[in-house]
């Protein structure tokens, strides 16, 4: 019996809503179980099911070591792709084929002409085939044949078209290759990845996602190496760079909708030996959740920091390397305090996401609108607060710091690796001591540790005591975990991340001692004295709590 009188017969769809899916699905090159279930009207497993039964053909969900490894090298790797389906394992005389469309007898019939040994094949999930077929393939390895239709459609907002006599410009336009880098981004937004590395080597091309701060290594086939410069073409194209510049750096961006949001992507090109580089910085800010909390402020903490901000004036800092998530930190601030009452304005290089309420502005450095620029003509647009994305030299550190002392609150950040040196980092640039003691009202320090995968997440106990930091002190009924390694954090023990916190508000005594221009480490004593907690120390306490392991707190704070 066909798979749609079957549903019919099993009561899952009307024969209306079978008339009607087989007519919809005309103009589409989509199978009938395919359809109905993106459209929502029969899950996947009740489809399974039924074929199960109408064809006696047993279900599995097959895993990674389900799978035997060696069985995949007499299978080529065109018919996984054309068809979607994968060799499990032997059985008897045969292999056992896992399909979701066991009705293709043509795939059956191919793959056993091909190898010449019977196949018994077995339902499913069309979900689980792709994930293994990925998993075994690598990224993008349909682009030798015909790509996998389930990861989802990939539209770019606003693409530029190029007419070229250029090959390699041809070529990324041709649609293997635009399926290609989808499905490398597309791979990149499932992962939470925030960067995605395009590195060209003398015998390679190497593809790397960072997720959570730590870079790893694509699993892409080692065909891609053949598509690197229609791949460069490619990104370049869709971010409006000259194609033709191979010697220059360029920067530029584009925007995707994938899954049903818009995401955009800044674009950096450097020439290399080999090639050009590239890395695409990924903004999701469906992806983003702009609340103190969320981000891994809790306690005095969050008690002391946010009495910091509803001040009326005054500056607030926020420091810690690239990467370490202070704009995030200070965009959550803003939206703490945000309310009709206050004009917020910002200057920023870029504007990273979009708040409500807020005056955003972007730096334009070719014209001349820099930060210094940019903060003198927000004072005459009577602010409240203003937010500088950096002070980065003397210049802007001097008009912060005179806005401060009219009446306004800023925002900015700052490069140091801990609170107190950000002090003296302002007098290196050659800031007046009084004019630094008289304006910081607060520095917040910051770094950004993975936390454990909730999936696969066990305790661990320490077989020696070296194993351990000689500054960490566990009680006798504290418990530490780390993450096994599983599918969902990719066997890193990892799955996302949150801010250790370092919150120096200033006394009068540490004032004081900015004045008299006395040492950073006279000024952390003074500061320890008054209940600093320093970011390891606050790294500690989420070990405690089982949120993260020793060995992340010590990767991301120094000794």
């Amino acid at each position: 019996m066909p798979l749609g009188e079957a549903l019919v017969a099993k009561g899952l769809i009307t024969r209306e809503q079978l008339q009607e899916a087989v007519a919809e699905r005309s103009s589409a090159s989509e199978r009938l179980d395919q359809h109905l279930v993106r459209t929502g009207l029969v899950r996947e497993r009740d489809i399974l099911r039924v074929l199960s039964e109408e064809l006696d053909i047993p279900i599995v969900e097959p895993d990674e070591a389900d799978v035997d490894r060696e069985l995949l090298k007499a299978v080529p790797s065109r018919l996984v792709h054309k068809y979607g389906i994968i060799p499990i394992s032997r059985n008897g005389r045969g292999i056992r084929v896992a399909t979701s469309d066991p009705y293709n007898v043509y795939a059956l019939d191919e793959l056993r002409t091909c190898i010449n040994t019977p196949i018994e094949p077995v339902l499913a999930s069309s979900t689980v085939i792709h994930k293994l077929i990925k998993s075994f393939y690598g990224v993008g390895g349909e682009v030798l044949t015909t790509l996998v239709q389930e990861r989802g459609e990939l539209e770019v907002v606003d693409e530029h078209k190029i007419e070229s006599a250029d090959l390699d410009v041809q070529m990324a336009q041709e649609a293997s290759v635009v399926k290609l880098v989808n499905e490398i981004l597309l791979e990149a937004i499932d992962q939470r990845c925030s960067d995605i590395h395009f590195e060209p080597f003398e015998n390679d091309f190497a593809v790397r996602y960072r997720v959570d701060g730590v870079l790893h290594v694509a699993n892409v086939p080692p065909e891609i190496r053949r598509f690197q410069n229609a791949i460069i073409s490619r990104i370049k194209i869709l971010s409006n760079l000259n194609i033709a510049e191979r010697r220059l750096p360029q920067d530029g961006g584009f925007k995707i909708k994938a899954h049903g949001r818009e995401i955009d992507l800044r674009v950096s090109v450097i020439p290399m030996a080999f090639g050009e580089g590239i890395v695409l910085r990924i903004l999701d800010r469906s992806a983003v959740r702009l609340d103190l909390e969320t981000l891994g402020m809790d306690g005095q903490v969050l008690e002391s920091f946010t009495e910091c901000i509803q001040r009326p004036h005054g500056i607030i800092l926020v420091t810690g390397p690239t990467g370490s998530g202070k704009t995030t930190t200070l965009y959550a601030a803003l939206k703490r305090i945000v309310s009709p009452e206050l004009k917020i304005l910002t200057i920023e290089d870029p504007v990273e996401y979009y708040l409500e309420g807020i005056n955003q502005t972007q730096t334009l450095p070719k014209i001349g609108l820099t930060f210094a620029r940019a903060l003198r003509s927000f004072l005459r647009h009577d602010p409240d607060v203003i937010l500088v994305g950096e002070i980065r030299d003397l210049e802007t550190a001097e008009v912060a710091i005179n806005a401060s002392l009219t009446g306004h609150l800023v925002f900015s950040t700052l490069h140091t690796n801990d609170a107190v040196t950000a002090t003296t980092r302002l007098l290196d640039m050659g800031v007046e001591p009084f004019l630094v003691s008289s304006s910081i009202e607060a520095v917040l320090a910051q770094r950004l540790v993975r936390t454990i995968c909730k999936e696969c997440k066990q305790e661990w106990r320490p077989s020696h005591a070296r194993e351990l930091p000689p500054d960490f002190e566990l009680g006798p009924k504290d418990k530490l975990y780390k993450g096994a390694g599983c599918r969902e954090c990719h066997n890193t023990g990892y799955a996302g991340r949150r801010a250790l916190f370092e919150l120096l508000v200033m006394s009068d005594n540490l004032r004081e001692m900015v004045i008299k221009r006395q040492s950073a480490s006279q000024i952390l004593k003074a500061a320890r004295e008054e209940g600093l907690v320093l970011m390891r120390e606050a790294g500690w306490d989420l070990c405690r709590r089982g949120l993260t392991t020793p060995q992340e707190v010590l990767r991301v704070t120094k000794a």
